[in-house]
């Protein structure tokens, strides 16, 4: 479906911060409306305010996607039906500039832009997006990089729901430290051994 690519909104704005580096891009006007991408009609309409705003349904999208990676469902879908009650989307039927092969407009739905402000618009838009990837691919669809300390949220859309890591960076960086850990484990086991300790078979007549 054609809203489901609004759910990216939602993983931009969970991602202006990493909580376990302590970082935070979401600090200003402009960090606001680069959220929106494209979009930049009703970014124009960000203010200051907005910032705050957006950091506490950040707050809140968060929450969303580390019940889902928790595997708690019924948490992480009552935590998106109430932004979705908080901030309602009003969906229209839309054809801009995109023509099928017949020269007909290529009609689809969109959400319209009615809300009262920037963060109004852009969580209406995350969490209606965020609502269809859900209920069209699963709730296990959303989750949290396992790869410490990045906890960046993610979308797996993945053929065999394997995605672990919000990107190949983070991917490649926990497949090197679990190669470490394994070489140091064996390299622990090698110097436990029976044969490196006193009482050995090689001193079994001793």
């Amino acid at each position: 479906m054609e809203l489901a690519y609004y759910s990216d909104y939602a993983v931009r704005l969970v991602n202006s911060e990493q909580p376990e580096r302590g970082t935070d891009t979401l600090t200003s006007v402009e960090a606001v409306r680069a959220l929106f991408g494209p979009a930049q009609h009703t970014a124009r309409r960000a203010t200051e305010a907005d910032v705050t705003r957006l950091r506490g349904v950040r707050t809140r999208l968060r929450a969303i996607f580390e019940a889902a990676a928790a595997g708690d469902e019924v948490l992480a879908v009552d935590l998106l039906n109430a932004l979705l009650m908080e901030f309602p989307v009003s969906p229209q039927i839309s054809g801009h500039e995109m023509r099928d092969a017949d020269g007909r407009p290529d009609w689809h739905l969109h959400i319209a832009d009615h809300a009262a402000n920037a963060t109004a618009g852009y969580t209406a838009t995350a969490c209606m997006g965020l609502a269809v990837h859900l209920t069209e691919l699963g709730v296990d669809r959303l989750g949290i990089c396992q790869a410490a300390p990045c906890r960046n949220a993610y979308l797996d859309t993945s053929t065999n729901r394997s995605r672990r890591y919000c990107s190949d960076r983070c991917a490649t960086r926990a497949n090197v430290a679990a190669y470490r850990a394994r070489k140091r484990q064996e390299a622990a086991g090698a110097h436990a051994s029976p044969n490196a300790t006193a009482g050995g078979p090689e001193n079994a007549e001793a």
